[in-house]
C-alpha cells in the first residue's frame, strides 16, 4: 500500500515530523515499511505562463511550434515546443532557464530548429505527476501568471510504501493507515467515511441477494447525465499515480480513488447495458464470462457472481465483465458497493489466477458498514466532476448478521505479555482500536453499533457468552467488547490482547529468560535423525528441505500403477498451488525437482538427501476431521475422531544421485554414481540405527526393474534403492542413470536396542584369510556374504568383497567373488589352525546355502 502523506494529513492532524519519522511510528505499530519515496522536492524554477502566440514551423518531420509565453517578466519568453494540445491564451507550466525537473534534468536556453528556446513548456510526466502523458499540462483558466507551479499544484509530496499482512486488511486504505497514525501520534483522526447520505425515498436500480453465503450487503446508486469526456482533475490523477494506480477515465478513477481512500472496492456499470434485476449468486454449471482483460473464463460453481437478465456481468469482488464496462459513450452509470464473502473471493481469485486490487481487499476483510457511505462518496464525486445527476433512492439489499461480542478479563493482556497493564490502560487501548467496551460485565451481551460506518463486524461468536460465564466463575474482572466493523480479524480474547500489547509497544515488553525445565534430553528417534543427517553429510550428500506438496502429475511421472497406495493422498482445502494440491506420500518428487533445478544451473554432479514426514492416509479414514469448539476440553471420543481422520505420518529419508560420485581430477578419472551408491547410502542410514540391512532384488516403481533393491531389516521392509526407470528420468528431465533411495526411519526406530555402545577393542593381532568363491551369476552377493558371516562365527571381525570376476575361467553363467576375512580374538593370538577352521566353516555354509564352491577346486 502506497500512502501519499499529503493525502494522509487530510484525515489525521500529524505534527511537523518527517516522512521517515512517520514510517518509524507506523512500523512500531505493526505496519511493515517497504520504502519512502519523495516527489517534487528537486523541482525548481517552474512557473505558470500564458501562451500569447503560436507560430508553426514548416519543413520538419513532426509538428514544431514557436511560442511566445508570458511568465510575469518584462518581456515574453520564446519557447519551441512539439506538443499540439494547447492554444494561444492557455495557461501552462513553464520551466525557465536554470530550472530543475525530476531526475536532476536541468533546463537551459538553447537554439533548436533554427529558433531560440528560452525554457520549456512541461507535461505531467515531465513534472513527475504521471508516468506518461499525451501532451502539455493545460492549467485551469485564471491560474495566476508567474505563480510557483510546485506550490500551486502541490507537487512536493512523500509516499510511504507499506507491506500489508493478511490480518490487517483495513490498512489497505488511507482511512486505515490514518487511524493507525492518529493512534501512534495521539492525534485527532477525521474519518473520511463520516458522511451523511440523504434519506433514500426508495430503491434505485433493482437488485437482490440470492445466496447469503456469498454476499450479505449489496448497494446500488445511479447517476444519469454523466459527461464521459470530462477529465479527471490533476490532484486526483496525481494521487492515484503516486498510490500506484494508473489513471484511466473519470468514472474508473473515482471508483479507484474511493477504494484507496476508504478501503471499499467499487464497480461502475454502464446502466444502458444492464438488463433486468441485478442478482448476486453462485455460478451455474457451464457458465462463462468475458472479463475486462478480454479473457473468457469458465466459471466454477463456487464462484461468486453479479448477474442480470443476460447472465454473469461481473466476478464479484475480483473483476468486472467486458459487456457492461464503462465506455467513452457511457452517460448513465450504476455504482455498486458490496460486502462479499472473504473466503469466496479468495478462492475464486486463486482458482482463476486473477488478483486485483479489489480481491486483495475482500480476501483480507472489508468493513461491512462501508457500502452505503462509499457509494455515496463516489456518486458525489461523479456528479461534481462529471456533471451527472444523482438519482434519488438507493438499492440496499442486506442479510442480517449477528455481530461479534468478546468477553475478556481486564488482566488478560498483561498475563499474555508477561507484564502488568492496569485496567484503564486496557480499556483505553481497546477503545483506540475502535472497540465498544462495557465495563464490569459478566456476560458478553450488548447491541451492535448501528447506523454509521463505525458499526460492528459482520461475524458471529456464539461461544462468547459461555466464555464470559466461565471467566466470571474465576472472579476475573470481565470486559464485554464489541469489535468495530473495520476489524473482522478481532474474534477472540487473544486478538484483543495482541492489540493492547501492540499499542503499548513491543519494545516495552520485558526480556525475561524462561527457566529451562528438567528433562531427559532428546529421544532416541531424535538422536537417530541427527545421526543420520550427520552421517549422510559426511558421505558427501547435501541436505535439502523441499515443499511437502505434490500433484497427480508427480504420480504419473513416477510411473506409479493406478492401484499403488502412494496415489492415495491427502488433498489440501486451500493449496498454495492448484498444480500441487496433495500432501506428499513419498519424498522422491521433491528431491528429483531439486536435482533438476541444480543441474539446470550448471551443477552436474549432485548428491542430495532429505529427511522428513510423508502423509499416508488409510482408505477408510474420514475425508475431513471434525471441527470442535474451543469452549471446553474435547472428550476422549472427540479426540479419537480427530485421530482417526489424520493420516499416518512416518519419518523417511531419501537420497538422489547424478553425475560423478567420485570426482575426476589430476589423480585420474572419477566414478559415475550408480545403483550401488544408493544402496550404500541406505546402509549408512541403517548403520546409525545399529541395523544391518538385507538387500534383495525387487521390482518397484519408480526404479529400474533390473536395478532395484528392496531393503529389509530382518523381515521388515524398510525401503528401496537403485537406478530410476528411464521413463521417470525422461518425465522429470533428469540426467541419465539417476539413482535414488528412500528408507523409512520410523520402521528402524523399534529396532534400536538402546544408546549405541562402543565396540570392545582387542590388543591382539589380526589374522587375515582370503577366499574366492564361484557362484551362479544370478546369486545375490548379499546372500553369499551373509552365509560367510554366519559360518565364520564370533571370531570374524570384518568381511570385505574386493573382486568380482566373470569370464572363461569361471564358466558361462557363473561369477567369482573374492572376499577378505579378518579374524581376531579378544583374549589371545589366533593360530593358523583356528582361522583356517573358521574360514572353512564359512565356505561350507556358503556352499550349502548358495551353491558356492572354492575357485580352483
Amino acid at each position: 500500500m502506497r500512502v501519499p502523506l499529503s493525502w494522509l494529513r487530510e484525515y489525521v492532524d500529524l505534527p511537523a515530523v518527517t516522512a521517515h519519522e512517520i514510517a518509524e511510528k507506523l512500523t512500531a505499530a505493526g505496519l511493515k515499511l517497504e520504502s519512502v519515496t519523495s516527489y517534487g522536492h528537486d523541482i525548481k524554477n517552474v512557473v505558470v505562463g500564458e501562451v500569447i502566440s503560436i507560430e508553426t514551423l514548416e519543413g520538419f518531420k513532426k509538428p514544431i511550434r514557436h511560442c511566445q509565453v508570458e511568465v510575469g517578466e518584462a518581456a515574453p519568453r520564446e519557447i519551441v515546443c512539439g506538443a499540439t494540445n494547447f492554444e494561444a491564451g492557455d495557461r501552462v507550466p513553464v520551466a525557465l532557464p536554470g530550472a530543475v525537473l525530476p531526475g536532476g534534468f536541468e533546463i537551459a536556453s538553447r537554439k533548436t530548429y533554427g529558433r531560440l528556446s528560452d525554457g520549456m513548456i512541461c507535461s505531467e510526466s515531465e513534472l513527475g505527476v504521471a508516468e506518461s502523458s499525451p501532451g502539455i499540462l493545460v492549467l485551469p483558466e485564471g491560474t495566476p501568471i508567474g505563480a510557483d507551479v510546485v506550490e500551486l499544484l502541490g507537487l512536493r509530496d512523500d509516499v510511504i510504501e507499506l507491506e500489508i499482512t493478511p490480518d490487517i486488511g483495513y490498512a489497505l486504505s488511507i482511512r486505515g493507515v490514518a487511524r493507525e497514525a492518529a493512534t501512534a501520534f495521539d492525534s485527532a483522526f477525521i474519518d473520511p467515511a463520516d458522511v451523511s447520505p440523504p434519506e433514500a425515498p426508495g430503491p434505485s436500480y433493482p437488485a437482490s441477494i440470492a445466496d447469503p453465503s456469498a454476499c450479505d450487503r449489496f448497494v446500488l446508486r445511479e447517476i444519469r447525465g454523466f459527461d464521459p469526456s470530462a477529465p479527471s482533475p490533476l490532484w486526483m490523477r496525481a494521487r492515484l499515480s503516486r498510490a500506484g494506480v494508473r489513471p484511466v477515465s473519470l468514472a474508473v478513477d473515482v471508483t479507484n480513488y474511493v477504494m484507496l481512500e476508504l478501503g471499499q472496492p467499487l464497480h461502475a456499470f454502464d446502466a444502458a447495458r444492464l438488463t433486468g434485476e441485478v442478482v448476486v449468486r453462485r455460478a451455474e454449471p457451464g457458465e462463462t464470462l468475458e472479463t475486462l482483460d478480454h479473457v473468457v473464463r469458465k466459471l466454477h460453481p463456487d464462484d461468486v457472481l453479479i448477474t442480470d437478465g443476460s447472465g454473469a456481468i461481473s466476478m464479484a469482488g475480483t473483476m468486472g465483465g467486458l459487456h457492461t464496462e464503462i465506455s467513452d459513450a457511457s452517460t448513465d452509470i450504476v455504482i455498486e458497493a458490496a460486502h462479499f464473502s472473504t473466503s469466496g473471493v479468495a478462492r475464486m481469485s486463486r482458482r482463476h489466477n486473477l488478483v486485483s486490487e479489489a480481491s486483495k481487499r475482500f480476501e483480507r476483510g472489508v468493513d461491512r458498514e462501508l457500502p452505503l457511505y462509499a457509494s455515496w462518496r463516489a456518486a458525489r464525486l461523479l456528479a461534481e466532476l462529471g456533471g451527472g445527476t444523482i438519482q434519488p433512492g438507493v438499492t440496499h439489499a442486506e442479510v442480517e448478521v449477528e455481530p461479534v461480542h468478546i468477553a475478556i478479563p481486564s488482566g488478560y493482556p498483561g498475563r499474555v505479555a508477561g507484564t502488568v497493564y492496569d485496567r484503564e490502560t486496557v480499556i483505553h487501548r481497546l477503545r483506540q482500536v475502535g472497540c465498544t467496551v462495557v465495563e464490569g460485565a459478566t456476560t458478553a451481551t450488548g447491541p451492535a453499533t448501528g447506523g454509521t460506518a463505525g458499526g460492528t463486524a459482520a461475524t458471529g461468536d456464539p461461544a462468547s457468552a459461555g466464555i464470559a460465564a466461565k471467566l466470571a466463575v474465576t472472579g476475573d474482572d470481565v470486559l464485554a467488547v464489541t469489535p468495530p466493523s473495520w476489524r473482522p480479524d478481532l474474534t477472540d480474547p487473544n486478538d484483543l490482547a495482541e492489540e493492547v500489547i501492540r499499542l503499548e509497544g513491543y519494545e516495552n515488553l520485558p526480556s525475561i529468560l524462561p527457566a529451562a525445565p528438567a528433562g531427559a534430553g532428546l529421544s532416541e528417534g531424535q538422536r537417530l535423525r541427527r545421526r543420520v543427517g550427520r552421517a549422510l553429510a559426511a558421505a558427501g550428500y547435501v541436505e535439502i528441505l523441499a515443499y511437502p506438496f505434490n500433484g497427480e502429475r508427480d504420480f504419473d511421472n513416477l510411473q506409479l500403477p493406478a492401484d499403488d497406495a502412494r496415489r492415495l493422498a491427502v488433498r489440501l482445502a486451500n493449496p498454495l498451488s492448484e498444480d500441487e494440491p496433495l500432501m506428499r506420500t513419498t519424498l522422491l518428487p521433491g528431491l528429483l525437482k531439486t536435482l533438476v533445478r541444480n543441474v539446470g544451473r550448471g551443477f552436474g554432479d549432485v548428491a542430495l538427501f532429505e529427511a522428513g514426514l510423508v502423509y499416508r492416509p488409510s482408505s477408510d479414514a474420514p475425508a475431513v476431521a471434525p471441527v470442535l469448539g474451543v469452549d471446553r476440553r474435547p472428550s476422549p471420543e472427540e479426540l479419537a475422531s480427530i485421530e482417526s481422520a489424520l493420516p499416518a505420518q512416518p519419518l523417511r529419508v531419501g537420497v538422489v544421485l547424478a553425475g560423478e560420485f567420485e570426482p575426476s581430477g589430476w589423480w585420474g578419472k572419477g566414478r559415475a554414481a550408480g545403483w550401488a551408491d544408493a544402496v550404500e547410502a541406505a546402509r549408512v542410514v541403517a548403520a546409525e540405527a545399529g541395523v544391518t540391512l538385507d538387500v534383495r532384488a525387487d521390482r518397484h516403481e519408480p526404479w529400474h526393474p533390473g536395478r532395484c533393491a528392496a531393503l529389509y531389516a530382518g523381515d521388515v521392509l524398510v525401503g528401496h534403492a537403485g537406478e530410476l526407470h528411464p521413463r521417470v528420468v525422461e518425465a522429470y528431465g533428469l540426467p541419465p542413470r539417476t539413482c535414488a533411495m528412500e528408507l523409512e526411519l520410523t520402521r528402524l526406530e523399534p529396532l534400536i536396542a538402546g544408546p549405541p555402545q562402543a565396540p570392545a577393542i582387542s590388543a591382539y593381532p589380526v589374522a587375515g584369510q582370503d577366499v574366492a568363491l564361484i557362484v551362479d551369476a544370478a546369486t545375490p552377493v548379499a546372500a553369499v556374504e551373509a552365509a560367510l558371516r554366519e559360518g565364520a562365527g564370533p571370531l570374524l571381525e570384518s568381511i570385505r568383497l574386493f573382486d568380482v570376476y566373470t569370464g572363461a575361467q569361471v564358466g558361462e553363467g557363473g561369477k567369482s567373488l573374492a572376499y577378505s576375512l579378518r579374524f581376531r580374538a579378544p583374549d589371545r593370538t589366533l593360530t593358523v589352525e583356528e582361522t583356517t577352521a573358521a574360514r572353512d566353516a564359512a565356505v561350507a555354509l556358503a556352499g550349502e546355502r548358495t551353491g558356492a564352491r572354492l575357485r580352483g577346486v
